[in-house]
């Protein structure tokens, strides 16, 4: 079984948005997340839910319940065998909110650039 490998995007100026979004969870929701990441980077594009789910082209969100209520970060496959973490964010409605989506987008898309 292939291993992949999750990391966190960054931007130009060098911050890690999920990695500071994760920073400031509770350390039981943070532990949850730490084990979700294990799984994801054990089972790749094969982890369903309730771990994962589709977001939108390209975009999937990785899923779970902190002390926060449900918790989404967002990340895309990349050059096979990597997952990138675009931008994470405590679920609020029934459905995730476009404006997170198109972050992860707008992310997904300069990330793919620099990688040229």
């Amino acid at each position: 079984m292939k291993n992949y490998t999750c990391i966190y995007y960054t931007t130009h100026a060098g911050k890690a948005p999920v990695k500071e979004f994760i920073e400031f969870l509770a350390d039981d929701s943070q532990d949850t997340f730490f084990h979700k990441v294990e799984l994801l980077e054990k089972y790749g594009p094969q982890l369903r839910r309730p771990h994962t789910e589709y977001v939108a082209p390209g975009i999937f969100g990785l899923r779970f319940v902190g002390k926060e209520g449900q918790i989404r970060i967002l990340f895309f496959f990349s050059h096979g065998d990597r997952i990138v973490f675009t931008n994470g964010f405590v679920k609020k409605t029934i459905k995730i909110p476009q404006g997170e989506i198109k972050i992860a987008e707008q992310r997904r898309k300069e990330y793919l650039q620099r990688r040229r």
